[in-house]
């Protein structure tokens, strides 16, 4: 019975020992490599220390050393590699955006400059093709006028200006812009006043081809201005001189429009089937798609007559 219990006693120590054992290793097992990577190089130091005391020699222990440490040094300076690499790949990654930045900023400025060039272009074109029209018509008083508004559609068939009666503006005054001829003044206003432009569906100008004096009626045609023409009609013919390409302006004998303005020239002509007159089509100078300055004719058709007639009276 007592050795019994003595092995007994042995088994349960042991049985012990082996719990305490697994927990240790339970316990090694849970530790973190950072934690085991400083045991193991304490332990390394340790060994040599102690080697260098003992005058052992230390060839085993620098052995065991790079078995254990240099795995580790290796994924150390793998990784500080990694992390210098994404480093310099964040820093040309900034460098980048810094760049395309900049350059945007450069691209939106020669953008505004490029813009700014083109309206002053645009200015240009405009005051010389003004200045053009002045010197075209010098017999005759000017002002300049700005459109500020118009009818609703595609056409500057009927719009307004920013002059009047105060500028000397009146009803019946002429405009012109672009080459030519653009309409009349209906309605005037201290500082604003309406034009009807040719091409409205209304218009009638009696009109005459320069090299014969023949005269005939311009009409407005709404739906042949979006092939740039007017149309004409009544012209008297009969020696068949009227040919494509002749000039057609405003006649002697038009109550309202001044004689000598140019409508445009003769596109298309053929016979009335009554064989006595003729009509067509003109093709104008003027965009009635982008109008924006005119001239305005101070002295009406009128003014003209009247004078015509004082001084007949005089004499």
């Amino acid at each position: 019975m007592g050795s019994t219990g003595y092995a007994e006693k042995t088994i349960i120590f042991r049985g012990a020992s082996m719990k305490n054992l697994k927990k240790k290793v339970h316990f090694r097992i849970k530790l973190k490599s950072k934690h085991l990577l400083v045991i193991m190089s304490i332990f390394c130091v340790s060994c040599i220390a102690a080697t260098f005391s003992s005058g052992v020699t230390t060839a085993p222990l620098q052995d065991a050393a790079g078995i254990l440490i240099v795995p580790f040094e290796n994924s150390i300076n793998r990784i500080s590699s990694v992390l210098k690499g994404m480093q310099d790949r964040m820093r040309d990654k900034e460098e980048i955006l810094s760049e395309n930045e900049n350059l945007k900023a450069q691209i939106d400025s020669l953008t505004e400059q490029n813009n700014k060039l083109i309206q002053d272009q645009t200015e240009y074109v405009r005051l010389q093709q003004m200045y053009n029209l002045d010197q075209q018509y010098t017999e005759y008083p000017k002002i300049a006028a700005e459109i500020i508004s118009k009818d609703p559609g595609n056409w500057y068939d009927t719009f307004m200006i920013n002059r009047g009666s105060a500028d000397g503006i009146r009803v019946d005054n002429n405009v012109l812009a672009d080459k030519g001829l653009v309409g009349i003044v209906t309605e005037v206003g201290t500082h604003w006043a309406t034009v009807r432009s040719i091409i409205d569906d209304s218009s009638n100008v009696s009109a005459m081809a320069v090299s014969t004096s023949d005269n005939c009626v311009v009409t407005g045609d709404l739906k042949l201005i979006d092939e740039g023409k007017l149309s004409f009609e009544q012209l008297y013919d009969q020696d068949n001189k009227v040919t494509v390409g002749e000039r057609i302006v405003p006649s002697n004998i038009s109550e309202k429009y001044v004689e000598g303005l140019f409508i445009g020239y003769v596109s298309e002509i053929q016979q009335d089937p009554n064989n006595l007159t003729k009509t067509g089509t003109i093709v104008t100078p003027v965009d009635f798609g982008h109008l924006k300055d005119v001239f305005v004719i101070t002295t009406n058709k009128q003014d003209a007559i009247d004078k015509s007639e004082d001084a007949s009276n005089e004499k």
